[in-house]
């Protein structure tokens, strides 16, 4: 599989130079990277990333705790029982379910007695420490890099053995900058802006005072991830997708190829009229990590623009295909985590504009509606737990259940693009139901109320 540009990025951990193993006998590290572990890394479709001796001086630094979390895939190279690389493994495991590989040089000394049940890949070396069968080992490297991508399977005995590990929603975009470790005066700084965003007139004032926040990261390369996903999450709340395009574009790669920035990426990208550009991440992020609720519900949201715009352009052809793509990809998004309901009232919502009544409707309905109560009663119900109620109710066409779920909406309301993003929904609804000549005044209040600033 031949190395493409943005491929998903591999750390390396492993020592450096020439080092003894356990016996004593040296070992030529550098020689195994380059003739076994680089060459087969990047035929597995990957970008190999290996520390910086000389940057980090064999200390484990900021950087090299944010390569170990971020990196999507990584390998740690078990011989000579090197303490930095346990560590590092031990970090990994503790983050990543699966994607770190295990390679040793067998006959190189034991494995310590807490990875010797862990499955890893044997290479070969000769009496002088050098790679001896290195175009056989590259190739069973690259295979089990390949196997790993096309048929994950968790590897971190963390995730093996404890269930429910961790039992946290770190990856999670709404979540994420609560997680984060940064400068409180900078996340205030952040918040103010949101806050003066919130009103769509002030957007633009918002936008600036965000901008003066990122010039102050001078140095992309060294500032704290948190820092810069919260920055593109703010960017989000203000509608400045822009600035969100140009924010990931400049991102270091191994923070930029992450799941979060990637489908966020996707996100701003459609909203910046590039759909082309948008669907093209989202389904490389789909072939790269598989189906993912929040992946494919951006990349509905992408066919239901290019619907949307087919219909404003009378290409009634290619709105029907748009539809029906749309649909189907929220409905695979809903089936891939039911218990995340935004894809699921999305499929809902378009089916009522499609010219025949969808067979799927009445079961999604009941599961979306289960699956958001469920949610709301496990944890802090937020504004989209009560748009999704209100959708339903008014699919429905329950106008004092509807009322009700608006009015517990409205209190949960953090920024503009959240009502106009419902009352987008409710107005393809409405147009719906004009057309069956079904009565939409009570619909409409709802949707003015939805547009109306706090």
């Amino acid at each position: 599989m031949p190395n493409q540009k943005n491929a998903p990025l591999c750390f390396i951990l492993m020592p450096f130079g020439v080092k003894p193993d356990t016996n004593g006998r040296l070992i030529d590290f550098n020689a195994v990277y380059t003739k076994i572990i680089k060459p087969a890394v990047i035929d597995a479709g990957l970008e190999p990333l290996r520390a910086d001796e000389e940057k980090y001086g064999g200390v484990i630094h900021k950087a090299m705790f944010e390569r170990l979390l971020l990196c999507d895939y990584a390998i740690a190279d078990l011989t000579s029982a090197n303490a930095n690389v346990f560590y590092e493994l031990g970090i990994r495991h503790a983050q990543r379910p699966a994607s770190t590989a295990l390679i040793f040089a067998e006959g190189r000394g034991a494995l310590p007695f807490d990875v010797t049940n862990l499955r890893g890949l044997p290479y070969q070396l000769t009496k002088t420490g050098k790679p001896k069968q290195a175009k056989i080992d590259r190739k069973r490297l690259t295979k089990m890099l390949i196997t790993q991508r096309e048929q994950p399977a968790d590897d971190s005995p963390l995730y093996q053995i404890l269930n429910n590990y961790p039992d946290i929603q770190h990856m999670k975009t709404d979540t994420f900058r609560d997680q984060a470790d940064y400068s409180e005066q900078i996340k205030e700084a952040l918040a103010e802006a949101v806050e003066i965003g919130s009103k769509q007139e002030h957007h633009k004032k918002a936008v600036k005072a965000i901008n003066r926040i990122l010039k102050q990261q001078k140095n992309l390369a060294e500032a704290e991830p948190g820092i810069l996903v919260d920055i593109l999450l703010s960017y989000r709340e203000c509608s400045a997708w822009p600035e969100m395009v140009s924010l990931v574009e400049k991102l270091p790669e191994e923070l930029k190829k992450t799941v979060l920035v990637q489908e966020q990426y996707g996100l701003a990208l459609n909203r910046n009229q590039q759909s082309a550009k948008a669907e093209k991440v989202l389904k490389a992020l789909l072939d790269q990590h598989g189906p993912s609720s929040e992946t494919l519900g951006i990349l509905g949201r992408v066919y239901k623009d290019l619907w949307k715009n087919a219909i404003d352009a009378r290409q009634t052809r290619q709105a029907k295909g748009y539809l029906k793509k749309s649909i189907d990809t929220y409905v695979a998004g809903f089936n891939a985590d039911i218990r995340d309901a935004y894809p699921g009232i999305n499929a809902l919502t378009l089916m009522v504009q499609s010219d025949k009544p969808d067979p799927r409707a009445e079961e999604l309905n009941t599961v979306v509606a289960f699956a958001v109560k469920q949610k709301m009663a496990k944890g802090k119900p937020d504004y989209w737990d009560y748009a999704t109620l209100l959708e339903l109710a008014v699919l429905a066409r329950h106008k004092k259940q509807a009322d009700e779920y608006l009015n517990e909406a409205l209190a949960f309301k953090g920024g503009y693009w959240e009502g106009e993003t419902t009352a987008n929904n409710l107005n393809m609804i409405c147009s719906a139901y004009q057309k069956q000549n079904i009565d939409t005044g009570w619909l409409e209040v709802i949707i003015q109320a939805l547009l109306e600033e706090e």
